[in-house]
């Protein structure tokens, strides 16, 4: 890891995971249940979310330096956020349920959960940022985990209120 300094590269980011998440916590699913997490799972993830938070800050490797065979991480990530973003839109302009939330978006299982982590791996190699990519798979563990958990609790309630499941 490099040198100190804002990343611009990393407020882009932040932004594209911020805003829709502050969206969407206010405007929960209709069928909306607290669900009780695993703690282990929480710990990772809250760990994971200041980890890659700060660094990607911090960090101006991020930036753009010149256009070479990295910059092809740097774009991977880009369009993994844009996917993601994608997903959200989905969700927005659904029905605001639970299913539309959780369910695979062209083919990618968890997108929500997966593609942001995923883009952190990324923008990790492009950077040739070690610690990064570090904070990038304790925050997979739990974020990635956290999700799949909800996701599981918001099928056995479906299954048991017999209604019809995507």
């Amino acid at each position: 890891m490099g040198g100190l300094g804002f990343s611009y590269i990393g407020l882009i980011f932040l932004c594209c995971l911020f805003i829709p998440n502050i969206f969407y916590g206010l405007n929960l699913p209709v069928d909306f249940r607290e669900i009780k997490e695993n703690r282990i799972l929480l710990v990772f993830e809250r760990a994971g979310q200041v980890l890659t938070t700060t660094l990607i800050l911090i960090f101006d490797d991020l930036n753009i330096r010149k256009i070479d065979f990295w910059t092809i991480w740097l774009g991977a990530a880009g369009f993994l956020m844009l996917v993601y973003l994608m997903c959200w839109g989905r969700y927005f302009t659904g029905k605001h349920v639970s299913v539309d939330f959780y369910r695979p978006f062209l083919g990618i299982p968890l997108p929500l959960a997966v593609l942001p982590v995923a883009a952190v791996f990324f923008l990790s190699v492009y950077a040739r940022a070690v610690w990064l990519g570090a904070a990038a798979a304790v925050l997979g563990v739990g974020h990635i985990g956290v999700t799949a958990q909800n996701w599981n609790a918001v099928k056995k309630q479906k299954r048991r209120n017999t209604t019809p499941f995507r």
